[in-house]
């Protein structure tokens, strides 16, 4: 069983993990990215996604897919939090499942660089001195780095 979802409500990780688990899953590697206040020394007051939910989901589901071609047995869900996101809140949930821990690891790694990639998520960034909605993580705010 798979989930991939854009949502408004708090991701509940326990859900996830379940859509993941069976009896020949050895492996379970859980991410949680979650709104951080200081960057680089710039401080985030919160922060507000946005997503064109359709295309976003069918992009979760393709990372899953790609995942599944390269790591055969990898089970993935992967939610995403989209609304305001105060200080702490987990904003996306990877989960990855399989058989041994070593494809459970890099499934996972490959799929948050991927959702950065592909997935039509936007970001806006509210500091105490102004504000930027972010695209590409790769080219925004000189100087707040992404990791």
């Amino acid at each position: 069983m798979k989930m991939f979802e854009v949502i408004f409500d708090e991701l509940d990780i326990n859900k996830y993990h379940k859509m993941t688990v069976n009896e020949h899953q050895g492996a379970v590697c859980t991410f949680t990215g979650h709104v951080r206040e200081w960057t680089k020394g710039t401080r985030t007051v919160h922060l507000e996604y946005e997503a064109y939910i359709p295309m976003a989901e069918k992009m979760l589901a393709q990372i899953g897919d790609e995942i599944s071609e390269r790591w055969p047995g990898v089970i993935t869900s992967i939610g995403h939090r989209i609304g305001k996101l105060e200080i702490s809140d987990i904003a996306v949930v990877i989960v990855t499942s399989s058989p041994h821990r070593t494809d459970s690891y890099r499934a996972n790694e490959y799929a948050v660089e991927r959702l950065k990639e592909i997935v039509p998520i936007w970001k806006k960034e509210i500091w105490e001195d102004g504000e930027e909605w972010i695209g590409d993580s790769r080219k925004y705010h000189p100087d707040v780095e992404e990791n």
